[in-house]
């Protein structure tokens, strides 16, 4: 009996040693080296994976700056790291070229101007609710306001208040991720230095966009005929800002008889007047 149980334990013991000194042997010749400034410069990011830098992630982001990648792509990582990166790179920092960018919701629909034409039900998201009849609000191309882009902003820089998003550009870094959320495309991204912008994406007729949102751009051409530097023409029954010409004097937005035209720089003071801030 016990001769029974001595054998099989010791071809066991023999397999279960065997297979140890053959993984022993494979690590030795596939083992590859893991370059240390890799996990440096993992932890100088900021860990979102967002994919405002181009790449799949943080750690892919990382690799392409071992070999050779610009280390001021992460829209989020700030000076400080970007400077981190470069001297565990062993190179120089110089002072970051990429322009800062923002996104910008091209809508004013809040509930006060385009109303709700029923109460949708379904779960409670802006692609659900667009299945249905473009949405529940009169407006079929405004925003939705059940908060996709929300629920992805890494940042916190997206609010919902009385039916619309809002971004404070203070917060947001313009890693794109709230695009590919709005089902009608509203958001966009864009150099924050442009500060003047059309907050409509309706292109009906302007009798038409007035029946469906108050503050919907109605094609009136007021901004375009009062415009000191010709930067602004209406395409499309839509207001379209030339930002090569535009110096943000702010005249279109006193002209605009919608308020549809909008200074991003107020945002932050609309974000703190619905307590945010």
């Amino acid at each position: 009996m016990l001769k029974e149980l001595f054998v099989p334990a010791l071809i066991f013991a023999g397999i279960g040693i065997l297979s140890g000194i053959l993984l022993t042997v494979f690590s030795k010749l596939f083992h590859v080296e893991t370059d240390e400034r890799l996990e440096k410069i993992t932890e100088c990011l900021p860990g979102a994976n967002c994919g405002g830098c181009g790449y799949a992630g943080c750690s892919d982001y990382a690799t392409a700056i071992i070999n050779g990648e610009k280390s001021d792509l992460c829209l989020s990582a700030g000076e400080k790291n970007v400077s981190e990166i470069d001297n565990i790179m062993g190179r120089t920092s110089s002072p970051s070229s990429s322009v800062k960018k923002v996104a910008f919701i091209r809508c004013q629909g809040d509930l006060s101007k385009s109303e709700e034409l029923f109460e949708f039900k379904g779960k409670a998201t802006c692609k659900s609710s667009n299945r249905f009849y473009s949405g529940s609000k009169r407006c079929p191309f405004g925003c939705l306001g059940m908060g996709d882009c929300k629920a992805v902003c890494p940042h916190d820089a997206i609010i919902i208040c009385d039916g619309l998003a809002r971004v404070n550009p203070d917060k947001c870094v313009g890693c794109g991720l709230c695009v590919n959320e709005c089902p009608n495309n509203l958001i966009i991204i864009k150099d924050k230095k442009e500060v003047i912008n059309v907050a409509c994406n309706c292109d009906l007729t302007g009798k038409e966009t007035r029946e469906n949102c108050k503050s919907g751009c109605i094609g009136c051409r007021l901004c375009e005929r009062n415009c000191p530097k010709n930067a602004i023409t209406v395409q499309n029954n839509i207001a379209v800002i030339d930002y090569e010409k535009c110096v943000s004097c702010g005249i279109c937005i006193s002209n605009c008889p919608s308020k549809t035209i909008v200074d991003i720089r107020n945002s932050k003071k609309i974000n703190a007047t619905n307590g945010v801030e």
